[in-house]
């Protein structure tokens, strides 16, 4: 749990930083990948990480626009990830402005249950964790290079002079 804006800050610049480098490695063909035909597809999920942010917050008390809907899923990865970079300095700029370290205490009702402001920042973090670790099994399966989130990914460590780990 956070107990500043700061160390919330921090953390959000790093996740937003690495949901952003997932994005930006999308193409317009992979947004169709899907697991099954009952699932969401790889566009689905990414908009869905845009979008929900600010929903997320605004109902956690914390003013923010809007981006769109979910059901309406822009079919060019460009857009999705554009998008995302804006939404994600929005957070770090409205959380600083509307928040307090003292409020982070507040218990709220948030979704029907009753929390502190900071545990619903940590569950907006690891919402984006959740959806782009998703993202990257689909991702795979599109054919497309994987961003190393947490350290390399398999195609990066050549790049570092090392072998990836065996299978």
């Amino acid at each position: 749990m956070f107990t500043s804006i700061n160390e919330f800050s921090q953390e959000w610049n790093q996740e937003a930083a690495s949901t952003q480098r997932v994005l930006d490695a999308l193409t317009d063909e992979s947004l169709g990948q899907a697991v099954s035909k009952d699932d969401r597809t790889l566009g689905k999920i990414a908009w869905h990480i845009v979008a929900s942010t600010p929903g997320m917050l605004n109902e956690f008390g914390i003013t923010i626009e809007n981006v769109g809907s979910g059901e309406t899923i822009p079919t060019s990865a460009k857009e999705i990830a554009d998008t995302f970079r804006k939404v994600s300095a929005e957070v770090a700029e409205q959380v600083q402005k509307q928040w307090t370290d003292e409020s982070l205490t507040e218990v709220q009702n948030v979704f029907g249950r009753q929390m502190p402001k900071a545990v619903t920042l940590s569950l907006l973090i690891k919402h984006i964790i959740h959806h782009r670790g998703q993202m990257t099994v689909l991702m795979r399966q599109a054919g497309l290079k994987v961003p190393g989130v947490y350290g390399p990914a398999r195609e990066e460590w050549s790049q570092m002079g090392m072998e990836a780990p065996a299978l």
